[in-house]
């Protein structure tokens, strides 16, 4: 059973200075800590949570923290039913979900000013809503070389908000992978099959027993979750308050 660390964490969150006052203190620990973030290729928070936390690990390092983290991409899937070869406008998608083109406009230009915050430049205008199983299985693909595969996590991502691309696609995705550094025959043979499928499953089954729900969804340790896409002082908070658990 996942227990939330945020709530309490969010509740002090109100006294400036917050964690930046406390890092050097803690410059000493090393934290040995395994993050499992579910997240899903097409989801707007799981983008932005990324900026965030990536902000946050950054920060922590340059202030001497000891922070030993092992991160890995989990899949989750927001649409599971959506077809794998016929991409439709995000917008259409939204419309349809919401009740009205309207409200779809409404919610999609509130996330892209907030991405903006961060640093992140969508263009939902061209973005197409697809079946993002394709996608997770080249993560998954990623995960067993020695290569970061939470770059290519970013790479997909961006392709999708930023660069209107079909990232269920299979050309679209060898390319990606080419980018990042995975080898085109290997994966246009992985894409054109159904290898990994059942791991997707698996993985997929898990998140649900896990009971993860919304994404994004940290996981740390199998035991504390994180939901949501918090900003980056509350995540360098979860780190140290985590990292001083774990040092006990």
């Amino acid at each position: 059973m996942l227990h939330s660390i945020v709530d309490p964490l969010i509740h002090k969150s109100g006294a400036k200075g917050g964690s930046s006052r406390r890092r050097g203190s803690h410059a000493s620990i090393v934290a040995a800590m395994r993050l499992e973030i579910f997240s899903d290729v097409i989801c707007p928070w799981c983008y932005i949570g990324k900026q965030r936390f990536d902000r946050a690990v950054a920060n922590l390092t340059s202030t001497g923290f000891n922070l030993n983290l092992e991160v890995s991409y989990r899949p989750f899937q927001l649409d599971p039913t959506a077809p794998l070869d016929s991409p439709t406008p995000v917008r259409d998608a939204y419309a349809k979900k919401f009740g009205t083109p309207e409200r779809a406009d409404e919610i999609l230009n509130h996330v892209t000013s907030i991405a903006a915050t961060d640093g992140l430049n969508f263009k939902m205008d061209i973005a197409l809503r697809a079946n993002t199983s394709r996608a997770h299985r080249l993560i998954a693909l990623a995960q067993t070389t020695d290569l970061d595969h939470t770059k290519l996590k970013e790479l997909l991502m961006n392709a999708y908000f930023c660069d209107g691309k079909d990232i269920s696609n299979i050309d679209t995705l060898v390319n990606i992978a080419i980018s990042f550094g995975l080898d085109s025959v290997r994966v246009s043979n992985m894409l054109n099959s159904d290898l990994g499928q059942d791991q997707l499953d698996a993985d997929l089954l898990r998140a649900n027993d896990l009971g993860v729900t919304a994404v994004p969804t940290y996981v740390f340790n199998d035991q504390w979750s994180v939901p949501g896409a918090q900003d980056s002082e509350t995540f360098e908070r979860v780190l140290i308050k985590l990292s001083q658990q774990e040092a006990k």
